[in-house]
């Protein structure tokens, strides 16, 4: 058996047919994770209008070098609220699978929606930061829910199809701040956001709960944070909280800051400010086609060649194009930069696929008892390790008074995480331990 069917008669491949239920919650999983894409992306794509608006109201002069700095800043509190988001790991793990990833979205809507109230840069902060807590634990929530759910012939594509859902999301917010953001403000794109409350009820009234939760959840006797540091567990939680930040260090540089990045190039080459938002959206959306190639081909990849090779490969590609894209094109002559950049992101997109890796991998390394956290914390401490480097980056842009330097600088992230990937325990080939 693999994990794209079993052998049948004649030679071909027959794979386990899906029910409802496990259709049912996939769908209610993709769009709560296509939504909180959605709900990331909507931020970097009003950084600038949004807070054009807001630092005046807070005494601050809305200066190229202030937007800059508030808005690392403010990415930062995101980050620490997407930090914190390891304690839905243990609700799951006791009340849930189901529960815990409708209130994730729950959450992460209703403050997304409360942004577009802010009037100053301290209520957005705060509304970015419980956004951050939804957010964050919507990952863990959906992608343990699929691992369970799925028949082991199919979970492993299972996960790189879920992970889809984050890059549409992007789409998504092309589209919105196209469309909307362009026409109606920055407000109207933070309310759009509100629309996951839905997904949230149709997943608490149509979803049944994983068997292998309702198998297991009972009669635990350690809390579930404190046996993922158990000595059977300790390394691999370890290295793969390091993989993590090594890729959510990545993503913030190379997807959250690529639309103020373009804004940036278009405007040198004369675009009106318009132009460049809709320019903005559509590098989004380049960025977006080749993330979603690299989440498709991912599980076949890791299939054939293993999760630590592959999981190099995309590293190694995010490494190259970080630099390429942020130390290179970023900085040549007005009618060339953009088109360079443009060229680059969708490579780079492709190498932002391995967050994949971790939505197959991080399943297959702990038993039900404890998935759930397992995958939660691993997933969220890394954030905080973004939020730093965050926080670095808003003084980096401000002291060197440029954005591409500094976001190039983080490809070291991927070459430490190169080191990193060996220590990872290999399980290619492994069912789904119970």
């Amino acid at each position: 058996m693999n994990d794209f069917g079993t052998a049948a008669p004649g030679g071909a491949r027959a794979r386990t047919s899906l029910n409802r239920q496990q259709i049912a919650g996939f769908w209610g999983a993709w769009f709560g994770w296509m939504l909180d894409g959605m709900d990331s992306v909507i931020y970097a794509l009003v950084l600038a209008p949004a807070l054009t608006e807001l630092l005046p109201r807070s005494g601050i002069k809305p200066t190229p070098a202030n937007i800059g700095e508030i808005g690392s800043i403010l990415f930062a509190v995101f980050l620490v609220g997407w930090g914190f988001s390891f304690l839905w790991g243990p609700i799951a793990d006791r009340f849930g699978r189901r529960n815990a990833l409708a209130a994730t979205i729950m959450l992460y809507a209703v403050f997304t929606g409360a942004a577009a109230l802010s009037q100053n840069i301290w209520e957005l902060g705060l509304f970015r930061l419980i956004a951050g807590i939804g957010i964050g634990g919507e990952w863990a929530m959906a992608g343990t829910y699929v691992a369970e759910a799925w028949p082991e012939d199919r979970r492993k594509m299972g996960a790189g199809l879920l992970q889809t859902g984050y890059y549409f999301g992007f789409f998504a917010a092309a589209a919105l701040n196209f469309t909307v953001g362009a026409s109606l403000g920055w407000r109207a794109m933070f309310l759009c956001g509100m629309v996951p409350v839905i997904i949230s009820i149709l997943i608490l009234l149509g979803v049944k709960e994983t068997g292998k939760w309702e198998r297991h959840h009972a009669g635990r006797d350690t809390h579930p944070l404190v046996a993922i540091f158990a000595p059977a567990y300790r390394r691999q939680t370890i290295v793969m909280s390091v993989l993590l930040t090594v890729a959510i260090i990545g993503l913030w540089a190379g997807a959250v800051y690529e639309p103020s990045a373009i804004i940036i190039l278009a405007k040198a080459a004369g675009m009106p400010i318009k132009a460049a938002i809709h320019m903005a959206s559509f590098g989004t959306g380049i960025l977006s086609i080749g993330t979603i190639l690299g989440c498709i081909a991912l599980p076949i990849m890791a299939e054939r060649w293993g999760r630590r090779p592959t999981l190099s490969i995309y590293f190694a590609v995010m490494f190259i194009t970080i630099i390429l894209a942020f130390g290179w094109a970023f900085y040549l002559p007005a009618g060339h930069a953009l088109p360079a950049f443009l060229t680059v992101l969708f490579f780079l997109g492709f190498g932002g696929g391995n967050f994949a890796m971790f939505s197959l991998w991080l399943p297959e390394l702990y038993p039900t008892e404890i998935r759930a956290t397992a995958f939660a914390f691993c997933t969220s401490i890394g954030r905080f390790a973004g939020a730093v480097v965050n926080f670095i980056l808003a003084g980096a842009v401000k002291g060197m008074g440029t954005l591409g330097t500094p976001v190039a600088i983080t490809a070291v992230a991927f070459a430490i995480g190169l080191l990193i990937v060996p220590f990872g325990r290999e399980t290619r080939g492994q069912t789904l331990p119970d």
